[in-house]
């Protein structure tokens, strides 16, 4: 029987929508992929806390860590305590410094589980950091913190970099002292300012072209210490031009939630084989898990067209969550996970729930349906219609 309910329309008025009916997406069992495929993951909130959430962080770590669980059943590895985790957006250094400490201790009852860790500077007080060796001093605290642990390093982009640098050779001393301590091969992050304003002009200046030279030429000095290197630019062709570019053996990490489909697929330039396709370090993949992972298995064994075919009508899904303001897209990934029954309740850390309007989740709810990406579509239609209950749509 066909599934309906009322939602609203982008002139205000209100229709009757039916869901297409088509079955979830749904992976072969395990399938091996040949890119290298990393989901950022969310943080799931403790809605009974008794915290006031815009200044506490409140983690229901059960249901965080079980949410890992059903990534790496996927096949997908786990890039933890990033963006899409609200690093620095709600969940402070201590919280993420416990979630990847946990994150590790499950991965050992996994065989084959990835695990890649944010460092970054977020600890420190933005009013107190005057130089750069202070940013160093970030960077070697919490690089100590997740070595420790055992972790794969993601060195995150630093607002406080961004804001003593005075020029990329200030960025060059602190990505050498970096690369220089790492116990193992890292992963950089270069997220530009539509994710954080606070980022913007890193590298040391505002031209794109410019500022990928001086990160290309840090990965050129440091190979041997460098796995690769996200970024987070929404501008396929500046991907590309890095990827092109990069030192023999380094990957390139897509975090193009608008263009992740081609650019996963390469385009097979040059004999470097690094050099024609991209990996993945993606936010949208913990939205669209399993289509992600049945789409990489097609990939992998040589299904080009099926890959797209699965991958494709995610994108347009993928370019609504991360639509401007683009650093308000965790939003719609928890939106995902709620609708798909990976937790109980639709509240964020950081009260962040509140950043997209009933009209953005409405049209989001649409095209997860087109994607085939409602995994348990009665519960989708229940828990939509008490979020537009809640809106005064009855």
């Amino acid at each position: 029987m066909a599934l309906t309910l009322t939602l609203p329309t982008p002139d205000r008025a209100l229709a009757a929508y039916t869901l297409r009916g088509h079955p979830p997406v749904e992976p072969a069992p395990g399938v091996k992929f040949n890119r290298i495929a990393y989901s950022a993951a969310h943080v799931v909130s403790d809605p009974l806390a008794a915290v006031d959430p815009w200044l506490t962080a409140a983690v229901d770590w059960d249901a965080t860590i079980a949410y890992r669980r059903h990534l790496w059943s996927l096949g997908l590895g786990v890039a933890e305590a990033m963006d899409t985790a609200q690093r620095g957006m709600g969940l402070d250094w201590p919280s993420s410094l416990e979630l990847i400490r946990r994150s590790l201790d499950a991965a050992k009852d996994v065989p084959g589980a990835l695990v890649a860790s944010g460092c970054g500077t977020d600890h420190l007080n933005l009013d107190e950091v005057k130089s750069v060796d202070d940013v160093i001093r970030g960077y070697e605290e919490q690089m100590a913190a997740i070595e420790k642990l055992g972790g794969k390093l993601i060195v995150m982009a630093s607002r406080a970099l961004a804001r003593v640098a005075k020029s990329p050779a200030d960025y060059e001393r602190v990505y050498d002292r970096v690369l220089g301590q790492a116990k193992q091969p890292v992963v950089l992050h270069w997220l530009g300012d539509m994710f954080d304003p606070a980022l913007k002009g890193y590298w040391g200046t505002t031209d794109l072209d410019a500022a990928m030279d001086t990160a290309l030429g840090i990965i050129a000095a440091h190979p041997d210490k460098v796995d690769g290197i996200k970024i987070s630019l929404l501008d396929k062709d500046k991907e590309i031009a890095m990827r092109r570019r990069l030192a023999p053996g380094v990957r390139m990490y897509t975090g193009d939630d608008f263009n992740y489909a081609e650019l996963i697929a390469g385009d097979g330039h040059g004999s470097e084989p690094t050099h024609g396709k991209s990996d993945a370090l993606l936010g949208i993949f913990d939205a669209i898990a399993p289509a992600a992972s049945a789409a990489l298995g097609e990939l992998a064994q040589g299904r080009p067209d099926r890959f797209h075919a699965i991958l494709g009508p995610t994108v347009p899904l993928s370019r609504h969550i991360f639509q401007a303001p683009t650093r308000f897209y965790k939003t719609g990934v928890v939106f995902m996970a709620w609708l798909n029954g990976h937790q109980s309740h639709f509240t964020m850390v950081g009260g962040q729930q509140s950043t997209r309007s009933l009209q953005h989740l409405a049209e989001l709810f649409r095209l997860a349906d087109a994607a085939d990406l409602l995994q348990q579509p009665e519960l989708a239609v229940r828990r939509m219609k008490a979020l537009l209950a809640m809106h005064g749509v009855e």
